[in-house]
């Protein structure tokens, strides 16, 4: 019994070290919102999360999107990023170029990814 206590102990304090490792919604500054209207590079669709890259004030950044199950079901497919889109989101605390991104508009639709 003090073993199974003893690994059940070590595994709920993994959980939140894995977490931590890929990075959490808490490192984006929600006060500072990005909207830019872009074309996308190097469309990632992929899990845990859709990403790509888009110039954002003359430099490239990281563009975090939500899952492909959550896009897809939401209406957001991959075609619709080949074309220029309005993305809104949120930068990164820590001063990395990387956008959490909220909401993307293409083709005319408004899709929340969160």
């Amino acid at each position: 019994m003090l073993r199974f206590a003893a690994a059940v102990t070590a595994a709920t304090m993994l959980v939140p070290s894995i977490a931590f490792a890929h990075h959490g919604w808490s490192s984006y500054d929600s006060s500072k919102e990005i909207d830019v209207s872009v074309q996308l590079r190097d469309v990632r669709w992929s899990n845990p999360h859709g990403s790509a890259k888009a110039v954002y004030n003359r430099q490239l950044w990281t563009v975090v999107l939500a899952p492909v199950s959550r896009m897809e079901a939401r209406g957001l497919t991959r075609a619709m990023l080949r074309k220029p889109v309005r993305l809104i989101g949120y930068p990164r605390s820590d001063g990395t170029r990387e956008m959490r991104i909220e909401r993307v508009v293409a083709t005319g639709k408004t899709i929340e990814l969160r």
